[in-house]
């Protein structure tokens, strides 16, 4: 992932029912915990965990 992906944010972070999209809008490569994310969902709202509560959302459409 990097900075402007659009990605989908785990309910577990948001507590959110449902997945929430998001652009990233920072990586960072922490020493204790490994790779935290910090994306902002389309409302405003900032949130930031560790990479594997995120998906990376399909930008490209087969159209075969």
């Amino acid at each position: 992932m990097k900075t402007g992906d659009r990605v989908l944010i785990a309910p577990q972070v948001t507590g959110r029912a449902d997945w929430t999209e998001a652009t990233v809008i920072e990586v960072e490569k922490n020493p204790y915990v490994g790779i935290v994310i910090t994306a902002k969902a389309d409302d405003g709202e900032i949130f930031f965990e560790k990479e594997d509560m995120f998906r990376l959302l399909d930008s490209e459409v087969c159209t075969q």
